[in-house]
């Protein structure tokens, strides 16, 4: 692949990032790590679930709005290049139709380039549905404050903000912002001051106990711990750059999903916990609910029908509230209540 990142401007860099990041996870599949984690989870298998599978109810509710079923299409993308303005859109008209959320990709890129305005002036594409701005959390020691997080709430009209901490895939980028120092407190200031909820995620390596302590001190509510077991972001930058062996050595570095999951559990009445990373259909929808999850996100699945179109898109979102419903009847399941945190139905597990 051509460096472009090397002789452009920086905001061109980043567009062309972005525009280098789509093309690699749609054509290289070694990209997606398929560990499927949650394949080693067994659940329960109701034989008399005394339920109406027509009666089955999946909706929930994310920051105040109803879902028709807890699945967020996970930050992608977004910038000033045609395709990505109308990946965007296709992910919004999509989400808006079928009751779900959307995150868009880090909007960084719009800060300093209003040309890419547009790939998150969503809102009218989805006027009732949860969205959620993002931002790399890194880039507020690189003079991105208060009113950067605002501007990116504000343009997409977004219902909560995505900060996202990427220590992994800065390092083994060409380009990385590597100071995460004392990101804690800057944190704590935007968590404070912005008037829609924060929420903190990585993007593929998971969230450790350790990091959830420092979060809450934070006054974070909300986490996405966005563990390993699908797309590498340390492998899609590895293919970005002259010296791919460190990005190939850490394509796996993290904590499973599953486990990120379970470890949250001391905290579930602190903080609602987002799942992603390596979920890949409705049955891992209905096993991370059970590990405490409130909301699943998905990402890779959508990109290709999204470059096709919003009613491609749709299709796979109903393909997924299919599968989730079938997991919940096959529970006993009526609604998400009966298996939120419900871990007693798990019958064996790939940690033990």
């Amino acid at each position: 692949m051509d460096k472009h990142y090397k002789v452009l401007p920086i905001m061109a860099q980043i567009n062309q990032r972005k525009l280098d990041h789509i093309n690699i996870v749609s054509d290289d599949v070694a990209i997606d790590r398929k560990q499927y984690y949650f394949d080693r989870i067994r659940l329960t298998h109701r034989a008399l679930p005394e339920l109406n599978l027509a009666d089955v109810d999946p909706s929930t509710k994310f920051l105040g709005k109803n879902l028709s079923f807890p699945l967020l299409i996970s930050s992608m993308t977004g910038g000033t290049d045609e395709e990505l303005i109308q990946i965007n859109k296709n992910l919004a008209i999509a989400a808006e139709a079928e009751g779900i959320a959307l995150a868009v990709g880090s909007q960084r890129v719009f800060l300093s380039d209003d040309a890419a305005r547009e790939s998150f002036e969503l809102r009218r594409h989805a006027p009732n549905t949860v969205l959620l701005g993002n931002l790399g959390a890194v880039q507020l020691n690189y003079n991105v404050g208060f009113a950067d997080c605002e501007a990116a709430v504000q343009v997409l009209d977004a219902d909560g903000l995505y900060l996202h901490l990427n220590p992994l895939q800065e390092a083994v980028q060409p380009e990385g912002d590597t100071d995460f120092s004392e990101l804690r407190n800057k944190i704590a200031v935007i968590v404070k001051s912005l008037k829609k909820p924060v929420i903190i995620k990585e993007v593929g390596a998971g969230v450790s106990p350790e990091d959830v302590e420092h979060l809450l001190a934070a006054g974070v509510k909300h986490i996405d711990v966005a563990g390993t077991g699908g797309t590498s972001w340390s492998m899609v930058e590895s293919r970005r750059s002259e010296d791919p062996e460190l990005g190939e050595l850490f394509a796996d570095w993290g904590i499973p999903t599953p486990l990120a999951l379970r470890q949250m559990k001391p905290y579930r009445h602190e903080i609602s916990v987002i799942a992603s990373g390596g979920i890949r259909n409705g049955i891992d929808m209905a096993k991370a609910i059970i590990l405490g999850a409130s909301l699943c996100g998905m990402a890779r699945p959508f990109l290709g029908p999204a470059r096709e179109s919003a009613d491609a898109v749709r299709v796979v979102i109903r393909k997924l509230k299919r599968e989730f419903v079938t997991a919940m009847f096959l529970l006993g399941a009526g609604d998400i209540e009966d298996i939120k945190g419900r871990e007693e139905l798990i019958l064996d597990e790939y940690w033990n």
